[in-house]
């Protein structure tokens, strides 16, 4: 059975994690607050240059070429936002996942060391009973295995769907550019 050092630890272990958890959040929030005050400062500082370079365009092929320009950048700094989105996510989720598999590990250990307490000292003709114990802690260990693949896996996949969206939305932007070009 568990002692009191032994509950006590485990308490200190947990808000330690706790309080590790809520700086990697903190810290999160801080970064994804710089982000959007950056990309509000760069948005304001782009809209003033396209009223002013707006105002000088004297023809319809210049309002084209300005357009094009202005859809080109807009879809590079959209892009640039998305990644740097993505990494502030995905940072704080790897260590948010990193901790959950420490977490269940441990619980894992405590489990199955219950587990292996409790068969030592079972009574006599309680064997089904203990086999179907060990086996739901089996199962359950699987199961969070599984599910931690497959997080893991969407994961990646999220990160390759960034990539081949960023990509696409400046080819767009590029390919745009150069139509409005060869148009004018």
């Amino acid at each position: 059975m568990l002692t009191v050092e032994q509950i006590v630890s485990t308490q200190k272990d947990q808000a330690a994690a706790f309080y590790a958890l809520a700086n990697q959040a903190v810290t999160g929030v801080e970064r994804l607050t710089d982000l959007n005050l950056k990309a509000l400062k760069s948005t304001m500082a782009d809209s003033a240059a396209q009223t002013e370079a707006l105002f000088s365009v004297k023809d319809v092929q210049g309002i084209m070429a300005l357009q094009n320009s202005d859809l080109k950048a807009a879809a590079e700094k959209a892009s640039a936002y998305g990644r740097e989105l993505y990494e502030i996510a995905s940072g704080f989720g790897g260590e948010f996942a990193k901790a959950a598999e420490v977490r269940a590990a441990e619980a894992q250990k405590q489990i199955s060391a219950f587990v292996d307490s409790a068969v030592k000292n079972a009574p006599k003709g309680t064997e089904q009973a203990v086999a179907a114990l060990q086996s739901a802690v089996a199962t359950a260990g699987n199961a969070f295995e599984s599910v931690q693949k497959a997080v893991k896996q969407a994961s990646e996949q999220a990160a390759a769907s960034i990539e081949t969206m960023t990509h696409g939305a400046t080819s767009t932007a590029t390919v745009t550019d150069v139509k409005a070009k060869k148009a004018a």
